[in-house]
């Protein structure tokens, strides 16, 4: 959770250890890393200090990030606008073919239970940037948004007052 924080990368699906990804080479920084979850960075976690270790590189860890986040004015953990991680950008979400099977997914993506209700007219504020008019169509049994089937990010004719959000059974509206 932690590091995909940091990266800003949305949250944390899966943390895959024994090299998933292929060996490392070079210098391996940190053992027996442990986090509380609230840290800004990796480095803030307990470990054994820097270059302190017993590894090898074929025990290097991984991290899955979801690409998905909530946000938005009165969002919480688990309620908010919708935003993709694409090529690098976050963005909003077209409200073009969104429905309660999506915000289902974006919920179980999260961790943050059933989708209790779904917004497209900007409830929690329109974003700024880019919007993502990736006209998802989710069955609402896919695990990640990235298994629901979609059109892709091309053109669109969208503005952030159509900005879609969620509010998911895991979490309340803070008040703003």
């Amino acid at each position: 959770m932690v590091v995909c924080r940091e990266l800003n990368c949305g949250a944390a699906l899966d943390a895959p250890q024994s090299a998933q990804f292929g060996p490392g080479s070079g210098q391996i920084w940190l053992d027996d890393v442990d986090c509380s979850r609230n840290e800004r960075s990796l480095t803030e976690c307990q470990h054994n200090g820097f270059g302190n270790h017993n590894c090898r590189h074929s025990e290097d860890a991984g991290v899955i990030c979801s690409g998905v986040r909530l946000s938005g004015s009165g969002s919480t953990q688990c309620s908010g606008r919708v935003e993709i991680y694409h090529n690098s950008t976050w963005g909003t979400v077209c409200y073009d073919y969104w429905d309660v099977n999506d915000a289902m997914v974006v919920c179980r993506e999260l961790n943050c239970g059933a989708a209790l209700i779904v917004t497209q007219s900007a409830n929690f504020g329109g974003g700024t940037g880019q919007i993502w008019p990736v006209d998802v169509n989710c069955s609402g049994n896919e695990s990640s948004l990235t298994e629901c089937q979609h059109r892709g990010f091309g053109n669109h004719t969208c503005r952030h007052g159509a900005d879609v959000g969620v509010i998911c059974s895991g979490g309340g509206i803070k008040a703003v």
